[in-house]
């Protein structure tokens, strides 16, 4: 199985122009016999990095309520024309693809940090939305829930997915791994500095595939009409987002180090059947677990703010 991180640079809070990214290394993904595609954290519309400057959690500051209105103006809706888009493109390319997104929620007030799962034949088959944003990502994303703690199959192996932070997590790998996947994927906003380690425990601890996907962000690219664009330019920090795409395989070895600041389709052939050998010594929820002694109980229904009885 041909598998494949898009490392791509992000269009900033272009929704068009991130749609039309995701649409065209898609396209690249097929040409290149991918079966199955990994696109970043929140690539549409991208990563709320301005939360990491100075001021980022200033409480009624007018620039950052601005700045939260216009990255929740950009957000994706799950009913929206965008997400259609990419789910034709899946379909007519047949890849299966795990994309990023900032969901814009039902209320129209909260954003979500989602990873969409989408098949070829059945369309959406997964929407994870984050368990818990990262530090200063809780001021723009609201908590998810274990709705999406799911593997997927796709073509002859089965696939889990965790955004970011949470796939250190142990219950939440936990609850993955007791779907027994083949192949973890992680997704970032780019950084070699977050993916150097956590991609090969996971497939040392979980005894598969790991791939994580992340993105290049050039604060070069910040729209001249986000309110912040001044300040983040006038602060002259290099963007510390140059990607960290890799795959690591179930002996916890690279396959494809933590690839920098290049753009594009990060690629590995993969074999399902090496995971099951791989397992001999160590299965984390099989025969090298105790459920007699410990017991994990995975609640995967939607939270919602109300429960109507008509």
């Amino acid at each position: 199985m041909r598998v494949a991180a898009a490392q791509v640079r992000c269009p900033w809070m272009d929704r068009e122009a991130g749609l039309r990214k995701v649409i065209d290394f898609v396209g690249r993904a097929a040409e290149a016999a991918v079966e199955l595609v990994v696109f970043p954290e929140t690539f549409l519309p991208g990563y709320p990095f301005w939360l990491t400057q100075p001021g980022g959690a200033g409480l009624d500051d007018p620039k950052q309520v601005l700045a939260y209105a216009a990255y929740q103006e950009a957000a994706i809706e799950l009913t929206g024309p965008e997400l259609r888009m990419v789910v034709e493109c899946v379909r007519d390319q047949g890849v299966f693809t795990y994309l990023g997104i900032a969901e814009r929620g039902p209320g129209r007030g909260t954003v979500y940090c989602t990873l969409l799962a989408i098949d070829p034949v059945t369309g959406v088959r997964g929407v994870h939305r984050k368990l818990v944003p990262t530090f200063e990502e809780r001021l723009v994303w609201g908590n998810g829930d274990g709705h999406g703690l799911r593997a997927h199959q796709v073509g002859g192996a089965r696939v889990s997915g965790l955004c970011c932070w949470e796939n250190w997590m142990p219950l939440a790998r936990h609850a993955l791994y007791a779907q027994a996947p083949d192949l973890h994927v992680s997704v970032w906003p780019g950084s070699t500095r977050l993916t150097g380690d956590i991609t090969r425990f996971i497939a040392l601890e979980g005894r598969m595939y790991s791939l994580a996907a992340g993105a290049l962000i050039d604060y070069a690219d910040v729209p001249a009409g986000f309110p912040l664009r001044d300040e983040i330019l006038a602060a002259g920090q290099n963007s510390p987002y140059d990607g960290g795409s890799a795959i690591a395989g179930p002996n916890g070895r690279w396959i494809v180090e933590p690839v920098k600041d290049e753009e594009r389709l990060v690629i590995a052939d993969i074999d399902p059947a090496t995971v099951r050998g791989a397992r001999q010594n160590f299965d984390p929820t099989g025969h090298y677990s105790r459920p007699d002694v410990f017991q994990v109980t995975v609640d995967r229904k939607r939270l919602a703010p109300a429960a109507f009885l008509d």
